[in-house]
């Protein structure tokens, strides 16, 4: 079974009862508007909202990932990440934060300004070669991510065999080796669904999530309103809900820790009916 507890902030985390990672985007393009927060009221209102639906760490992101996304580049990351996070800090000093970047540098200066407790990197150090070293450095929680941002290997590979299975274990194995001799070992696995991925690929991989177990490692899904449930329903992001929904029991049944989410207090429904239900025997 994947590990049951986490350092955040010194602090041990039991992670029996999974935890909820909200998304904050405050960018003008992420794929889902609703999430878009820009201004010092929306960013408050929905921080507030987030921590009173249960909430357990805010993971704030300033640059779309998005497909066919342009990058903004590092000056424009860093100065509305700055701005969000100056106004996180004065109304909400305490809470856990979690930066969505791909960038070193952004890391670096998000964890020792503002206390951010994980760095939730989506490329898996594919898009900056300095980031495990940095992490390392910060000695921070690391999201590594399944994703190869210098090839589309995953698109050709075989999606319902084995082979696939092994490449994405092989994608693992080799970079938790690399974060362990860093040093770093608070590292925690997401299979990167919607990256570089088909539709049966992205399911593929869920259905057999649990094989991941075998790390030893928390593992995150990351699946709130996504392609791989519009494209299937023909339904754009608005109406995903439901299908985020049943996606993350799907998740929770295979020992999920995290849930990335746009809609917490869902969420955290799911998590206790799923964990009451848990507890009934025959």
């Amino acid at each position: 079974m994947n590990r049951k507890t986490i350092s955040f902030n010194g602090s041990l985390v039991n992670l029996e009862n999974p935890l909820i990672m909200a998304i904050l985007n405050v960018t003008p393009d992420s794929f889902f508007s609703e999430s878009r927060c820009q201004t010092e009221r929306r960013i408050h209102s929905q921080i507030e909202d987030f921590l009173k639906d249960g909430a357990d760490i805010i993971d704030v992101g300033a640059c779309s990932t998005r497909p066919n996304a342009k990058f903004v580049n590092e000056k424009e990351e860093m100065a509305r990440l700055g701005f969000a996070l100056d106004v996180i800090r004065k109304h909400f000093p305490d809470i856990l934060l979690s930066i969505d970047t791909f960038r070193s540098v952004v890391a670096k200066k998000m964890v020792e300004d503002y206390n951010v407790a994980i760095v939730n990197d989506i490329s898996g150090g594919e898009l900056d070669k300095r980031m495990f070293d940095e992490v390392a450095r910060l000695s921070v929680p690391y999201v590594l991510t399944h994703s190869k941002w210098n090839e589309k290997a995953e698109r050709n590979l075989p999606c319902c065999d084995e082979n696939f299975l092994q490449e994405v274990v092989r994608f693992f194995s080799q970079r938790i080796a690399k974060l362990n001799s860093l040093g770093l070992k608070d590292v925690i696995l997401d299979l990167g669904f919607g990256f570089s991925k088909s539709i049966e690929q992205n399911y593929f991989l869920l259905k057999n999530m649990s094989l991941f177990n075998q790390f030893d490692l928390p593992l995150l899904i990351g699946v709130s309103r996504k392609s791989m449930i519009c494209k299937l329903l023909q339904i754009n992001p608005n109406e995903a809900l439901n299908g985020t929904t049943v996606l993350n029991v799907l998740a929770l049944n295979q020992g999920v820790n995290i849930l990335r989410v746009h809609d917490v207090k869902e969420a955290r429904e799911t998590i206790n009916l799923y964990q009451f239900y848990k507890t009934i025997e025959l």
